[in-house]
Order: C-alpha cells, then sequence, then structure tokens
C-alpha cells in the first residue's frame, strides 16, 4: 500500500520519490548505509548494523572519534554527568580504573576502545566533513560528497544516519562592540573551544551562562585568571554529586523511581499515584532534597538561590555543582553576575544590562548549540523539521515519509548513550520491515503531541523537539514495546530503587541475534547477491 501524501505541490517531487522507493523495495536491498558523526550514536550505530550484516561507512569531520568528548571540543575541567557505571553502552562497561565522573579524555579514549574491539575503527573516515548528501528518486540511493583533507569523495548508499547529534554547532552571540573589542586584543570563544586553561592566566575572565560547561570553565580558570566572573541570565539548580556530602545523586535521579518524579506526557501505575492522590509524597521527596541541596551548597547565603522549585530541572537536564565551583564564589577567586547579559561590548569591558561594566579580556560563552543538518537538502530539512526548526522524528528516530534516512542521537536524555543503542537496535528491526509503524498521519499527530508538551513542559527549552529529560527510561521503554521486548520484572523492580545499570539492556541484542539467527556480513552479502540477480533477470525479461 502507498503511503499517503499532503496535497500540498511542493511534496509531490518527494510522495514520487517515496513512491519509487516502495516500488523498488524488493529491488534494492538496504546493504550499505552513510553514517555521518562518530560519537556516542554514530558509533553505536555503526556496531549494531555491522553486526547484523550491513556494511557501514562513519564521516567524522574531527581527526578523532567521540563527538563531543573529542580533543577538539574538550575544555578544561571537563567530566561526565554521569557516574562511570551508569554511561557506558551495554557490552562494553567503562573501565574500573576510571573514577567515579571520568574525565573527557578518558570518555574519548573509551569510545576509541569501543570501536577498536567491535571493529568500527576501520570504517570510520577520520577528518572527513560531509558538505552534501542527498537522495537519488531513480536508485534510491544516498550520495554523500565529503571532503577528507585535501580529497573529495563521493559515495552512493543504500541508507542514511544522521548521528551528528545535537551539540554539533556551537553558538555564540554576536555582541555589539566586538569589533572593537577584538581589535584591542581580546578574545570570545565558546566553551568547547577553550582547551587549554594556559590561555586564562592572567587575564580577566568572563563566562557567560550558568550551565554545567560555563561553571566547570570559571572553576577551572578562576585560579590563574586576573578575575573570573560568571553572567548568569537565569539562575539554575545545580545538584552535588554527593548529596549531605554522602549520597551519590544517581541514587536519586538515575533510576525509575527517580524519574517518576517528574510528569511524564502519560501516566501509568506508581506514576499516576505519585500525580494523583500521592502527589503529597512526591511533593515532599522533592522538597527534603531541594533543603539539602540549598543548605549544601549555601545557596541563599551566596545569593545563588534559584527562586523556583528543584522540580525545574526537568526542563532542560541536571546541571551538576562543579567541584570547587561555590567554594570559589564564597572565597571571592570568582564572582556571579545574577539576572544580567552582555549587552555590549568594548575595548577591555563588557557592558552588561544592568548598566554596571566588567573588566574583560576573555569572554567564553556556554551559550548551547544549534542544531544544524547543512548537508541535507533544503527538501530534506523541510521534510524533517517544522516552521520553527523543531525536528519531526517518530521514536526520535524517522522522519515521516522521507526515505532511507533516520537519526539517532536526537535524544538528549539522562542516558543518552543508551538512548542512542537502543534506537540502533531499533532501527535495526525496522530495517527488517518487523517494526509496525502507525500510519503517517498517526505518527505526525503523535510527533505534533510530543512537541506541544515539551513545549510547555520546558518553556521552550526543548532543543527543538529533541530533548527527553528526564525521561530515558520511558524512551527506552517505547522503543523495546515496538521491538516487543521487554525487560526482566525483577530488573525493572531493581531499577525504582538502584541506578540504572546499562548492562540491564544488553540481552536486547543478544535476543535480536537469536531473532534473526544472527545474520552474519556474509549472509547479508549473499542476500544481496541474490536481490541483484533476481533484478537483472526481470530486467532481462
Amino acid at each position: 500500500m502507498r503511503p499517503e501524501f499532503r496535497a500540498d505541490p511542493r511534496f509531490a517531487r518527494w510522495a514520487h520519490a517515496l513512491h519509487c522507493a516502495v516500488d523498488t523495495a524488493e529491488a534494492v536491498v538496504i546493504k550499505t548505509v552513510a553514517i555521518i558523526g562518530a560519537g556516542f550514536a554514530g558509533l553505536s550505530t555503526a556496531k549494531v548494523l555491522k553486526t547484523f550484516g550491513y556494511e557501514v561507512t562513519v564521516f567524522e569531520k574531527a581527526a578523532d572519534v567521540g563527538g563531543v568528548w573529542s580533543a577538539s571540543r574538550r575544555y578544561p575541567g571537563l567530566t561526565t554527568q554521569n557516574p562511570r557505571t551508569t554511561y557506558a553502552l551495554s557490552d562494553f562497561p567503562m573501565p574500573a580504573s576510571y573514577p567515579e565522573w571520568p574525565s573527557g579524555a578518558q570518555v574519548q579514549a573509551y569510545l576509541a576502545a569501543y570501536a577498536e574491539h567491535f571493529g568500527i575503527a576501520e570504517h570510520v573516515l577520520l577528518e572527513t566533513e560531509v558538505q552534501r548528501a542527498s537522495y537519488d528518486e531513480r536508485s534510491a540511493t544516498w550520495t554523500v560528497r565529503a571532503r577528507r583533507r585535501r580529497e573529495a569523495l563521493s559515495l552512493a548508499f543504500d541508507f542514511l544516519v544522521v548521528c551528528n547529534g545535537i551539540f554539533s554547532a556551537p553558538f555564540v552571540p554576536s555582541y555589539a562592540g566586538r569589533d572593537e573589542f577584538v581589535a584591542n586584543g581580546g578574545r570570545i570563544c565558546h566553551t568547547c573551544e577553550l582547551h587549554d586553561p594556559e590561555d586564562a592566566r592572567g587575564k580577566h575572565v568572563l563566562v557567560v551562562g550558568y550551565g554545567k560547561s560555563s561553571c566547570d570553565v570559571a572553576s577551572a580558570v578562576a585560579s590563574t585568571s586576573a578575575s573570573t566572573t560568571v553572567v548568569a541570565r537565569e539562575l539554575i539548580w545545580k545538584v552535588p554529586k554527593l548529596l549531605g556530602k554522602l549520597l551519590n545523586f544517581k541514587f536519586l535521579l538515575l533510576t525509575r523511581m527517580g524519574e517518576a518524579l517528574f510528569e511524564y506526557i502519560e501516566l501509568a501505575g506508581l506514576e499516576r499515584f505519585l500525580h494523583g492522590a500521592g502527589r503529597g509524597i512526591r511533593d515532599a521527596m522533592l522538597g527534603s532534597v531541594e533543603a539539602v541541596i540549598t543548605r549544601q551548597l549555601r545557596l541563599r547565603e551566596l545569593g545563588l538561590h534559584p527562586g523556583k522549585p528543584l522540580e525545574t530541572i526537568a526542563r532542560s537536564t541536571v546541571s551538576l555543582a562543579s567541584d570547587g565551583f561555590f567554594e570559589q564564589v564564597a572565597s571571592g577567586a570568582l564572582t556571579v553576575e545574577r539576572n544580567v547579559e552582555i549587552v555590549r561590548l568594548s575595548a577591555g569591558y563588557a557592558h552588561l544590562s544592568d548598566g554596571r561594566e566588567v573588566r574583560a579580556d576573555l569572554v567564553v560563552c556556554g551559550t548551547g548549540f544549534q542544531q544544524r543538518v547543512p548537508f541535507l537538502d533544503d527538501d530534506v530539512v523541510r521534510r524533517v523539521t517544522d516552521a520553527q526548526g523543531n525536528f519531526q522524528l517518530h521514536r526520535s528516530v524517522l522522519p515521516v515519509g522521507v526515505p532511507r534516512l533516520a537519526f539517532n542521537g536526537y535524544n538528549s536524555s539522562f542516558f543518552s548513550q543508551l538512548n542512542c543503542e537502543m534506537s540502533a537496535l531499533w532501527l535495526v528491526q525496522h530495517l527488517r520491515g518487523d517494526i509496525a509503524l502507525p500510519s503517517e498521519a498517526a505518527q505526525r499527530e503523535h510527533i505534533a503531541r510530543r512537541l506541544a508538551w515539551m513545549e510547555a513542559r520546558t518553556a521552550g527549552k526543548h532543543a527543538k523537539g529533541t530533548n527527553i529529560i528526564p525521561f530515558s527510561l520511558h524512551h527506552i521503554d517505547e522503543l523495546l514495546a515496538d521491538m516487543k521486548m521487554t525487560l526482566s520484572p525483577a530488573k525493572r523492580v531493581a531499577q525504582w530503587l538502584l541506578p540504572v545499570d546499562p548492562s540491564d539492556y544488553a540481552y536486547v541484542e543478544r535476543a535480536l541475534r537469536a531473532r534473526y539467527g544472527a545474520e552474519s556480513a556474509r549472509d547479508a552479502a549473499a542476500s544481496h547477491e541474490r536481490a541483484t540477480r533476481e533484478e537483472h533477470a526481470e530486467a532481462a525479461e
């Protein structure tokens, strides 16, 4: 049955393209897959697809794998937010020698080891930036044009997976007076562009933003800079790594109970109770944690209390308290300017919205990222996003009505790496035709409903429709339900009280191997060869 498309003639060409793909589905077997990006999403997608017989090629513009953990992106003081045991892929634990919160360099080394262990490294083209990925209607293939150092590449694939992530394009505001500031020796950069703390030595440093990266950088450079000032437009809650200096925060937020404290779009079981008749219990739980954090970090004494309830952390992410940050504020080693922003720069100064001036030689912006897919044709971008730029993805993976294209890593969450891995396994089952997708109309309605919910609960801070924080496990549960799989009752119960162990989900790939007979790459190639012979025979007739 052919899919239905809107009557708008703007979509006629894509309707034709998809119809061509449907018509040739049996003749053109999906064998080769291009993957853009070599972070958690790209590498786990490559490993999973390779396991099930697909030929993968990963394009990575950096000189190493790792995505946001690449040496080209790491800022001083970068560590994980998740503890080591919760921030790993299901069948490849982080080394036991790593600290509880691994450094950025250690995470990159872990991903490089993962790529080597599973034979992915040889399929990664480093220092290779994709310039254009275009879909050809007649052949039902994607052509990827890229530049590898000085070499131009043009390669055709049966399928494309975009894994460039939601932190791929750093955003730096265009401040008035920027030219004058730079001409007089000033520097403006994003946090991910500041790699050496020595760059701040003896300088007046202004750090823009109050997220984890901003506070990490401020804390890392405060001891060597002439001065360090954080300019915070809005204060947010910071969560100590050890609550009360004793309890690891993973026991609070990285459990099913922690997730259930926040209201999901659909409530069931204990969650329905916690947000209904038992809401008083839920409010008391969050309130007690809020009180502990307020006392421990001395938020009221330092004037850094956000002035809003702790549950607002569900709007964006948990922001761990950077090591030494609040102690340095208390000692005067760094200053936080609250509820203000930079309105103008001049030679050696930043002018704030409250009329004050602050000395500045180096402005470091922790001002977020823009989600961009500049390598996709305009027609494709219009199909995968709405008028506001929100990505229209079923299960955060499939664009509606665009042939042979998927996204992975567009699901920012507390367990981003697990969501990426489970999405890759879901994609395998989809490619095998074993996922019962709703109609296109139903998919669009579901996406629109989720976007409206995200907009309401995050006050617009939903990263273009891709922020599923704090509902990581809900998303995984939905993927598994589509795959007709479920976590064992014992493990599910354990996850209500204990931090999630990624190895709990190693069974998913094993189950798929059993389901598909662990088809090897050789088997897939033989299948493709048979289909090709049949296609040629039909053409000869």
